[in-house]
């Protein structure tokens, strides 16, 4: 009775003709409210979401204004129940997956069961706290939780998180205890850091044993960096410490959601639940200035790792923060204490570094190619606005090419597909947007008397779908971009709204695995086409379509808030058939940059979409070029080339690093294995910039030369881009030769 009592108050209102909610497509990471979104990428997004990720999905843009962070009151044991409302609220949810969702939601025993799963993974995911009985004691009961939770009844959720804080008390009491005693770094044994695969402990006996290894393994991380062990005593005090009171901190709200993105998640990695008061947090975050450090940030395990940094933003600009690096510790001002992060809950961290405009923050930053326990390095930051036009396109032409000195090659780089949506809705005519900026770019190079143009779109996690529509118009007189499926089926074609070509030369397209979402839209139809080369890695493979549900409005006259819903209900599909979802765009010519993972992209997701294809939209190819043998061509330079040599040595280093499940205790050890990657880094990066005249600059010195080191940078981002202008060269070269048609394509 209690089911059948609430579902009769639920309504569906504002669904189109196809029985959908209203959509608006917005093809990436653009940052906008109650719209579709095809998220964009990190270069190394975890390979399953970590609690934390989901609770902050607005405040991990780092841009809001913050007042001082508020003291917090442990939370008792007493109020970590389940309410009325969140019962409602999983009610809600449930209609909302089953109507709405792209995948067809089936409650039953099976997907229970995996709910479990990955809600203890979200809440342990180094398996460090949790029993292997008290995993085996809930999710034997998992065949009671379908039918429990399609009732809004979640007292499993509330009962594995009190034990779980019990747990947590218990590991962190005694990793205290172990901080008094001696270690031996002379001793040869190893510790598992990488226990994500690894059985649960049977026995507090064999937990003790993991944290004796683990608080070992972190005293010998900060005594490699030189530390004295009285201030790496009080360190790892306060660390171990904080993990238990951030876990007191949570509330039954925090829990809810936390377990409601595992129940989310097991359908499918982009779908997940804002709570009433993350649902605030986002909406002050889309009102105010983008004002920090400019960072996208994700938990993994204990860390908080660096997804991507964003065009124009301090962090970007400082040339020593890339994707993949974890802050380890953040300062206040030029001289604040530094505070150890590790453990931190997410919102913590950003509550730590977001700040106004104009004030310092200090990052302690271990480097994705130091591995696990390497060498951190201090970075100093000014937190500023960040513009839309600083994430604007720019461009620079590329000369004195080799294979063919007469030519010129411009570079238009387009961080992100962006559009200024109010000023449009205003009715400025002058409003920002990509495919405006990269139209005044190509009449600017066409002055400048380019034969060739590359479109860059590296690092690109996305933006407007409206923007990768219209920016393929510019290369292509008319016809289909995208399509565009529904959960029903129906397809949607969106199309050049602008027929005619604005340049109609060579063209090639840039891209690596980061490249995601409207980058794979514009990749694809260039391909599709056969208007230009595709050049660079395989993308990152982000092909589905989320909106975000206020969930209020399918309960009226609810005067409790519900919180929302960010839901995939589309999938992108190429003009050809095929799905950028989980494949991405593969190359025409691709660039050997060292051993493809397992943890990037999208195929890195637990439970993602797989690909799929369906019928080819009617468009008119061009001819092709050989594209054999201008990958020759290429192949020969790169194996040749120094910054080639130092981007695949640097790409195998990281390769071999992410591979690493567990590392030596022992001192000398870990010495030598530090020093043995900083010199191969540093020993081809040095080569590589002495050959272009170019002095390296010492990043870990105390005063780095900024200017020097952005001159740096600029070298080592232009390796790639210089050898497409030196492909496209070829292709221009080859095509005037024989006088074919100076398109490419890929069959």
């Amino acid at each position: 009775m209690a089911e059948t009592s609430m579902l009769r108050f639920f309504s569906f209102p504002g669904r189109s003709a196809a029985g959908y909610p209203p959509v608006h497509h917005n093809a990436g990471a653009g940052g906008t409210r109650d719209t579709s979104t095809a998220g964009g990428p990190g270069s190394r997004w975890p390979r399953h979401r970590r609690l934390g990720v989901l609770l902050v999905l607005a405040a991990v843009w780092l841009c809001v204004s913050c007042a001082a962070v508020a003291e917090f009151t442990p939370v008792g044991m007493s109020e970590l129940f389940p309410s009325e409302r969140q019962a409602k609220t999983t009610l809600v949810i449930n209609k909302v997956l089953e109507r709405f969702h792209y995948r067809n939601f089936h409650l039953d025993d099976d997907f229970a069961r995996n709910t479990l799963l990955n809600y203890f993974e979200d809440l342990d995911p180094n398996r460090s706290f949790f029993l292997d009985r008290d995993v085996e004691r809930f999710t034997r009961g998992a065949d009671r939780l379908d039918d429990d939770l399609s009732q809004g009844r979640l007292d499993v959720a509330f009962d594995i998180f009190r034990v779980y804080r019990m747990r947590v008390d218990s590991r962190i009491e005694y990793a205290l205890s172990l901080l008094s005693q001696k270690f031996d770094f002379d001793r040869p044994e190893t510790y598992l850091f990488d226990r994500e695969h690894a059985d649960w402990a049977k026995s507090d006996a064999e937990l003790d044993a993991i944290w004796r290894k683990r608080v070992k393994y972190d005293f010998l991380t900060l005594k490699l960096a030189d530390d004295p062990d009285d201030q790496i005593r009080d360190q790892l005090r306060k660390r171990y410490e904080g993990i238990s009171r951030r876990i007191h901190q949570f509330t039954a709200d925090d829990v809810y959601e936390a377990f409601v993105n595992a129940y989310t998640r097991t359908l499918e990695p982009h779908t997940s639940y804002m709570s009433p008061s993350t649902s605030e947090n986002f909406d002050i975050s889309m009102r105010l200035k983008l004002e920090g450090i400019g960072a996208v940030l994700s938990a993994e395990n204990e860390y908080t790792v660096i997804q991507r940094t964003i065009a124009g933003g301090p962090a970007r600009q400082s040339g020593q923060i890339g994707s993949g690096d974890r802050i380890v510790g953040v300062a206040q001002g030029h001289d604040g204490e530094v505070e150890d992060v590790i453990g931190w809950r997410l919102q913590d961290v950003v509550d730590k570094i977001r700040g106004p405009k104009g004030s310092v923050v200090r990052l302690e930053i271990l480097p994705k190619s130091a591995g696990s326990g390497g060498r951190t390095r201090e970075v100093e930051l000014v937190r500023n606005e960040i513009k839309l036009e600083d994430q604007a396109a720019h461009s620079y032409v590329i000369d004195d090419l080799k294979n063919a000195p007469s030519l010129r090659i411009g570079v238009i780089v387009v961080p992100a597909f962006y559009r200024d949506f109010r000023a449009e809705s205003e009715g400025s005519r002058n409003f920002t947007s990509t495919t405006r900026d990269v139209r005044r770019l190509i009449k600017e190079l066409q002055v400048k008397g380019i034969s060739g143009l590359v479109i860059d779109l590296r690092g690109n996690g996305g933006g407007s779908l409206a923007e990768a529509t219209s920016l393929t118009g510019l290369f292509i007189d008319q016809g289909p971009v995208v399509q565009v499926k529904d959960a029903l089926g129906k397809v949607d074609v969106e199309t050049d709204p602008d027929p005619g070509v604005v340049y109609s030369g060579p063209l090639a397209v840039l891209v690596d695995r980061n490249s995601a979402s409207a980058s794979e839209i514009f990749a694809g139809a260039i391909q599709d086409y056969g208007r230009g080369l595709i050049i660079g890695e395989p993308t990152f493979g982000k092909g589905t379509v989320q909106t975000l549900i206020d969930l209020d409005r399918y309960v009226p006259g609810n005067a409790e808030e519900l919180g929302r819903l960010r839901l995939t209900m589309a999938e992108f599909f190429r003009v050809s058939g095929g799905s950028t979802q989980l494949k991405g765009v593969e190359p025409d010519i691709r660039f050997d940059l060292g051993p493809e993972t397992d943890d990037q992209g999208e195929r890195s997701l637990k439970n993602a979409l797989p690909w799929d294809r369906i019928r080819p939209a009617r468009y008119a190819k061009y001819k092709p070029v050989d594209v054999d043998w201008l990958r020759q061509r290429s192949a020969e330079r790169t194996r040749q080339d120094d910054g080639f040599r130092m981007l695949s040595s640097r790409g195998q280093l990281l390769s071999e690093i992410n591979g690493e499940k567990e590392v030596s205790l022992q001192e000398s050890q870990r010495r030598r294995e530090s020093e043995h990657r900083d010199q191969v880094l540093k020993q081809e990066r040095d080569r590589f910039l002495l050959a272009r005249g170019i002095k390296p600059v010492d990043e870990d010195a105390d005063n780095v030369d900024e200017d020097a080191l952005e001159r740096q940078q600029d070298a080592i981002d232009r390796i790639q881009s210089e050898e497409a202008a030196r492909i496209l060269a070829d292709e221009i070269v080859a095509s005037n030769a024989s006088e074919r048609p100076r398109a490419a394509m890929r069959d």
